[in-house]
């Protein structure tokens, strides 16, 4: 029996992806996985509505646990408190309790310059990111008081150094760092955790990239110094594993880098 049994988590994100093995093939689905390993049950949610579905079939039949699966996108048109605050509304009368939230969904138009970036570009990533972040934030802040919780924001090494092409998820997930440390701050009186990992992680994108442009992905694509990519089950998902646990509560504030696996305080 896990830690997080008869626990519930709110995983932004975390649609059904694997890769050509068959293990993790995403930040969001690995970070399920290894959540579900541990008796927790889930909410799940984002845009794809037959991924969310693959991934309750999947999670729900090989660890025993509950999952909701609720599509969601937070997105300049859309009413995003309305959004978010279903979300919420179905989570608790499913489960009757929110102990960790992880926002981990995020979209972006990678690759165009800030010179050539359009204002709907820039929304995609803000609202995608940064504002889904905030809204949920705002709406589980509540039910995390009742239960001591957990949250786990995402940001990205693009803010932290700048990358190439960028700008818009650079500037949303500086933004969430940011957010987050005001909550960390905010929120530590309620024994709330808030904490932020940068994550690199080999998924289904890159690995689908390297298949398709070998020479591309060999000239742009460089491995972390110490030689591989971080897991996203095994990795990043036990990372968050282990930001919820109660010996973690003493964190709260840090962004951790995971580099091949290397976590980082800096």
């Amino acid at each position: 029996m896990g830690f997080l049994q008869g626990k519930t988590a709110i995983i932004t994100g975390a649609g059904y992806s694997v890769l050509t093995d068959g293990s993790c093939g995403s930040i969001g689905y690995g970070i399920a996985t290894a959540y579900a390993k541990e008796g927790c049950n889930l909410v799940i949610t984002g845009r794809n509505v037959k991924k969310l579905e693959d991934a309750k079939a999947a999670l729900e039949g090989a660890y025993g646990i509950k999952v909701l699966a609720i599509q969601a996108d937070v997105n300049a048109g859309a009413d995003n408190k309305a959004v978010v605050e279903n979300v919420i509304a179905k989570t608790i009368e499913e489960f009757g309790r929110i102990d960790v939230l992880i926002n981990n969904a995020q979209a972006s138009a990678s690759g165009v310059t800030l010179a050539n970036h359009t204002t709907e570009q820039f929304d995609l990533a803000m609202y995608s990111g940064l504002y889904a972040t905030f809204y949920y934030m705002q709406a589980c802040y509540p039910h995390l008081v009742k239960t001591q919780g957990t949250v786990i924001n995402f940001a990205s090494g693009a803010g932290l150094f700048g990358n190439f092409g960028q700008c818009a998820y650079a500037a949303a997930k500086e933004g969430i760092r940011g957010l987050s440390r005001v909550a960390a701050t905010e929120w530590a009186k309620d024994n709330v955790t808030v904490n932020v990992i940068c994550p690199l992680a080999w998924t289904q994108q890159l690995e689908q990239f390297k298949n398709a442009y070998p020479e591309a992905f060999k000239a742009n694509v460089k491995a972390p110094p110490c030689g591989h990519f971080a897991d996203p089950e095994k990795e990043i998902g036990r990372a968050c594993v282990q930001l919820a646990h109660p010996d973690f509560k003493y964190m709260t504030g840090e962004t951790l880098t995971f580099e091949g696996g290397l976590g980082l305080r800096p």
